[in-house]
């Protein structure tokens, strides 16, 4: 059911990349979009990506605004000899809330 949403939104970003930047968030909206479809639910998803669009205007001021998901953590940790890449970072917010960081490296 993700990849129903997320792929409109690879679509976009993929076409948006030949238009100029005017997105006045970090990470930009439909970054944001992604980022909620991957970690949360559809509906919560769907109302927190639709909120942060209405919020992307010249009303607001704009700046780093990390998408806050409800993450629980694996009990066991399976360590392998294998190279394991991160793409995420999940840093502890407050209440059971996290920030999700992507990895550039």
């Amino acid at each position: 059911m993700k990849k129903f949403f997320i792929a409109p939104i690879k679509a976009y970003q993929y076409i948006s990349k030949m238009l100029p930047a005017n997105c006045r968030y970090y990470p930009t909206c439909s970054e944001y979009a992604k980022w909620q479809f991957e970690f949360n639910r559809t509906d919560k998803a769907l109302m927190a990506s639709t909120l942060r669009i209405l919020r992307c205007n010249q009303l607001f001021d704009g700046g780093i605004d990390y998408p806050i998901i409800r993450y629980t953590p694996p009990k066991l940790l399976c360590l392998s000899s294998d190279i394991i890449k991160v793409k995420y970072w999940i840093v502890p917010k407050n209440g059971g809330e996290f920030f999700v960081l992507k990895d550039f490296g």
